[in-house]
């Protein structure tokens, strides 16, 4: 989060598909033709059209040096620790309703609001935002579809300037319903009920070959079948979504059915939250959950089973 103040934090990247688009002004424009059925993804124009009024709020979801380079004019800046629950020994665990209360509260952000969230990694990002906002019920809430980048292409305007907050009130239900929300003990149930898990990480992390900072051990969770996360958009082209009937295919070849219970987890539970709205809100599968922890958790219990193809041989 940003107050005038610049927090340098580490992202990684992660790419897996082929046969991307090339990216151009008119691919980008063009596919906004495309048309989703669900009402948390905005395109670049019509965000355009409202960016100003006083009931949007549109949050950069990006690190903070790269905001203060530039932004959508308007937009507030959050990352991924401003929304994660430090209290525990491993690192990107959901933050609890009171201290998104506190966080959106401070930003200016009123309950009555509408959160657009954009970031620059084809919507991976934004998408753990709106995941945990779904788990509390918040449903006023928009991912822009190709992010900063779309934007730029139709000459949005773009700044280096800071807003100003005033603070607001913002809250949550008392009883949320969690309902994309996944624990560790819940997992470790599916695992021993063989139930339908999915690894949304790259094929190193899956095999164990490549074990991510802030892992204990590589490896997977048993059980688990791999889709890349990434195998859903344009990662190498324009970063967004690929078309429905491509999406279909790609995930039908899974073997669940839309009324199967589906389990997402990836390393820290942020690729698996965009797995969790293709999957969910895109393509219509009706019981989606992700493992909050994800890899990082529950590599950190010597308990727990997994299960590894390879040494771990790169550790970063």
């Amino acid at each position: 989060m940003i107050y005038r103040i610049s927090i340098v934090l580490l992202i990684f990247c992660f790419s897996s598909c082929k046969n991307d688009k090339t990216l151009t002004t008119e691919n980008i424009q063009n596919q906004s033709l495309i048309s989703f059925e669900t009402s948390y993804l905005i395109e670049v124009d019509e965000l355009l059209k409202i960016a100003k009024e006083p009931n949007i709020k549109i949050l950069d979801f990006r690190k903070s040096n790269v905001y203060l380079e530039e932004h959508i004019e308007g937009a507030l800046n959050i990352w991924r620790s401003d929304i994660e629950d430090a209290s525990y020994p491993y690192e990107g665990m959901m933050a609890g309703k009171n201290q998104i209360e506190t966080l959106f509260g401070e930003l200016g952000i009123h309950t009555t609001d509408t959160i657009i969230i954009y970031d620059d990694n084809a919507l991976c990002d934004s998408s753990r935002l709106w995941w945990l906002l779904q788990n509390y019920d918040f449903t006023n809430v928009k991912l822009l579809h190709g992010g900063i980048t779309a934007w730029k292409s139709i000459k949005g305007p773009i700044s280096k300037e800071i807003p100003l907050i005033k603070k607001a009130e913002f809250k949550l239900t008392e009883t949320p319903s969690m309902k994309f929300y996944l624990s560790k003990e819940e997992m470790l149930e599916a695992v021993r009920n063989n139930r339908f898990i999915l690894d949304t990480r790259t094929n190193d992390e899956f095999t164990g070959k490549r074990q991510k900072r802030g892992a204990a051990k590589g490896g997977r969770i048993p059980n688990s079948k791999l889709i890349d996360w990434a195998s859903a958009v344009n990662y190498h082209g324009d970063k967004r979504l690929k078309e429905i009937d491509e999406l279909n295919k790609i995930y039908k070849e899974l073997g669940a059915s839309q009324n199967d219970t589906i389990i997402v987890y990836c390393h820290s539970g942020v690729r698996s939250a965009h797995t969790t709205f293709v999957l969910s809100e895109l393509l219509g599968y009706k019981n989606v959950k992700n493992y909050d922890g994800s890899w990082t958790e529950w590599s950190h219990f010597d308990d727990y089973p997994i299960e590894q193809d390879s040494i771990t041989t790169i550790i970063n």
